[in-house]
């Protein structure tokens, strides 16, 4: 089966390309993005050395579809999708941080929390916490956005008082924030399901603030199946998770972890075609669609570049 792991494009007007560990994306006349949704797969900050087939469309088509369910909430940054793997937005300079929401005591939050954190990023931890349980309210955890290596935890004072993001616009994206995780975890309900923790990027363009980014995916996001939460809490089991944590596992019972002289263990035909199937899986959850693939029998490359070649030149 193809799949897209590496593009190289020449739109119109193209002023230059930027290749992130999934994306890849092209700067149009400095007014525009188009970001191209590869089907590169990454854990632990590498890239992994196969593609994995539709999951580029399926990230794609899952974030336009929230950044469409949340634009009454705050601006963002998609004009259209042109192609099942692409979207064409507006440029905006991005905040150097993330927003990560958590709902519930999970993933690195757990792990700090099990260490003996009181405190995270500046929020005050409850006492008697399992893992899994949910806050009293959603907490924002910031990270700096690094360019290259990982992300750091930051408190919100720390941010405002390096000048990373000013008083004001922070604590607009705060609210942004904690409105669009409101947002994302009734339509998870909806469909069974917990969002348990996410992350949101913002930028500004003209003095504006958007949304920018993927929004509510499983590469982004954390969900939880709802039925029998409450159950499973009681009686510690672990939560039937809906994430591409399943990934990272298959790699740790492998002995990889991102860590340096550890070798990726081999992706084979049965392994990558088991990780689409569970993308699918992702995306038929958590939008309560059916998955249509798209056409992969023709030359995918020289369909996106017509595709978004046509979009731009309407811009």
């Amino acid at each position: 089966m193809q799949t897209v792991t590496k593009t190289n494009f020449n739109f119109p007007n193209q002023k230059s390309l930027y290749v992130g560990k999934v994306r890849d994306v092209y700067n149009i006349d400095d007014k525009y993005l188009a970001m191209v949704v590869t089907d590169r797969i990454s854990a632990f900050d590498v890239v992994l050395p196969k593609g994995i087939p539709y999951k580029g469309q399926i990230l794609n088509q899952i974030a336009a579809e929230f950044l469409d369910l949340t634009a009454d909430i705050v601006p963002n940054w998609k004009i259209a999708t042109p192609d099942p793997m692409v979207t064409v937005g507006r440029k905006c300079e991005g905040f150097r941080v993330e927003m990560i929401v958590r709902g519930y005591l999970a993933g690195s939050a757990y792990r700090a929390y099990k260490d003996g954190a009181k405190e995270l990023c500046g929020v005050v931890l409850p006492e008697g916490m399992k893992e899994n349980d949910k806050f009293p309210e959603p907490i924002i955890t910031p990270t700096t956005k690094a360019d290259e290596g990982h992300d750091e935890n930051i408190s919100k004072e720390e941010i405002i008082k390096q000048g990373l993001v000013s008083k004001e616009d922070y604590e607009q994206i705060e609210k942004y924030a904690l409105a669009l995780f409101k947002r994302g975890s009734e339509i998870a309900l909806k469909h069974g399901l917990i969002l348990v923790d996410t992350k949101y990027e913002f930028g500004k363009a003209d003095g504006k603030i958007y949304l920018i980014d993927e929004i509510h995916t499983p590469d982004s996001s954390r969900y939880f199946y709802a039925e029998g939460y409450e159950q499973r809490q009681q009686k510690g089991e672990k939560q039937r998770q809906l994430s591409k944590e399943f990934v990272r596992e298959w790699l740790m019972d492998n002995g990889f972890q991102g860590k340096q002289g550890q070798k990726v263990p081999e992706m084979t035909d049965e392994i990558i075609e088991g990780i689409s199937n569970r993308y699918i899986e992702l995306y038929e959850n958590i939008t309560g669609k059916k998955f249509v693939k798209a056409d992969k029998h023709s030359d995918i490359l020289q369909r996106i570049e017509d595709n978004v070649t046509e979009c731009i030149n309407k811009l």
